[in-house]
């Protein structure tokens, strides 16, 4: 999942902190952060690993491996995001969005130097709302294959994400109510 799912699925401030800073620590720093920090990082990856082993996402990536091979499941994550969006009204996101960054910056402290400069960014292009428009996903999309070493920069990976538009979000709502049970199950305070 990409960055609204994690926010979304995490319980209280300091996992939610975890949860987004996860790819951007390496495994032995995380002792040096506050329990509740730990318990996102750990969140985080619990989700990562429920996603990668699903069915409905295997499945999934195979709308985009012909274009992007390995790279099929971060466009999935992308994609996901963007049905994750809509599970919620408009102004409900928007909301969320605004204290996702509320509490990331109150959080600064304890957030990875390339975190920060990325969170920027974030917020500046509101990507967790966004999230919500075919627009903000085809500005996510290429972000992705921009950052990626060993794809071509103009592959047509968002209309593949537009024709396949339907049978993704049957993927995600297969997967997706078992990963709010799981999380909830495993992580809820």
């Amino acid at each position: 999942m990409n960055y609204l799912a994690h926010s979304i699925l995490s319980y209280t401030s300091g996992q939610l902190v975890g949860n987004m800073i996860a790819d951007f620590i390496k495994n032995n720093e995380r002792e040096s952060f506050p329990l509740e920090i730990q318990e996102g990082i750990k969140l985080h990856r619990f989700i990562d690993t429920f996603t990668d082993t699903h069915p409905a996402v295997s499945e999934a990536k195979k709308i985009f491996s012909p274009l992007v091979r390995l790279y099929s499941g971060a466009f999935v994550d992308v994609a996901f995001d963007y049905f994750v969006a809509h599970y919620y009204p408009a102004k409900e996101l928007r909301n969320h969005s605004l204290k996702v960054y509320k509490i990331l910056w109150e959080n600064e402290k304890w957030l990875p130097e390339s975190y920060k400069q990325m969170l920027v960014r974030m917020q500046q292009d509101d990507w967790l709302t966004n999230y919500r428009t075919d627009q903000g996903i085809k500005f996510s999309m290429q972000n992705v294959l921009n950052k990626a070493k060993y794809l071509e920069k103009d592959i047509s990976i968002f209309e593949a994400f537009l024709d396949n538009k339907e049978k993704l979000k049957m993927y995600f709502e297969c997967f997706f109510p078992e990963l709010i049970d799981q999380s909830k199950k495993n992580f809820l305070p």
